[in-house]
């Protein structure tokens, strides 16, 4: 069973930066698709960016300011946030997708999920 935790949440600065990990267990994420969500208090859940099989994607709140990388060794995807404005406050889910077909920025695709980590951006 593919388990998933995110770390590097925080307080930060308008206009700093914060790099979050999403590590995996129980399974390598070579045949995942790994997609980044958030959600702010009294929101629906977004979509922030994906990665898989060759495709990456980002929403374009974030669009040239973050940045997702994965690394299959360390079986951990990175979402690299820079430029971070009050707006980006919220808890960032990481969630994983079995397939070999690029990846969405859906929610409903995702079968394994994180329990999220905070992300506070505030002066």
């Amino acid at each position: 069973q593919l388990q998933l935790v995110e770390s590097g949440g925080g307080l930060v600065q308008p206009g700093g930066s914060l790099r979050l990990s999403c590590t995996a267990s129980g399974s390598t994420l070579d045949h995942y698709a790994i997609g980044w969500f958030r959600q702010a208090p009294g929101k629906e859940r977004e979509g922030v960016s994906c990665i898989g099989d060759g495709t990456i994607k980002y929403a374009a709140f974030v669009k040239g300011r973050f940045t997702i990388s994965r690394d299959n060794i360390k079986n951990t995807v990175y979402l690299q946030m820079n430029s971070l404005n009050p707006e980006d406050t919220a808890v960032y889910y990481c969630a994983a997708d079995f397939t070999q077909d690029g990846c969405s920025e859906y929610v409903s695709p995702y079968d394994y999920w994180g329990q999220g980590t905070g992300v506070t951006v505030s002066s």
